[in-house]
């Protein structure tokens, strides 16, 4: 089994900046993906961002050159930090992990909201 558990969301005015912090513990071995998805009231969940045990990082285009992802490997801890909020990036925020298989792994989720 896997547990995630995430931090760092809060409430921050548009501009902004917030660091999120994503933490696996549990069966962890080999190689697997971990990434950021989110979920607006109303909305499907939607890819964020992703990253592979060797660094290489995907993003969605809605975020592209505003927020990024990172890893550090030895710490099974994924990190997003993004910069330049808006008010449409308002949502629940969950950690996945994936082993290139079937299964997902997601976290509790994490509010960020975006106001003035």
């Amino acid at each position: 089994q896997v547990q995630l558990v995430e931090s760092g969301g809060g409430l921050v005015q548009p501009g902004g900046s917030l660091r999120l912090s994503c933490a696996a513990s549990g069966s962890i071995f080999g190689f697997y993906v971990m990434g950021w998805y989110r979920q607006a009231p109303g909305k499907q969940r939607e890819l964020v961002a992703t990253i592979t045990t060797g660094g290489s990082k995907t993003y969605a285009d809605s975020v592209k050159g505003r927020f990024t992802i990172s890893r550090d490997n030895a710490k099974n801890t994924v990190y997003l930090q993004m910069n330049s909020l808006k008010p449409e990036d308002t949502a629940v925020y969950y950690c996945n992990l994936n082993f290139y298989g079937p299964i997902n792994y997601w976290g509790q989720g994490t509010q960020v909201t975006v106001s003035s």
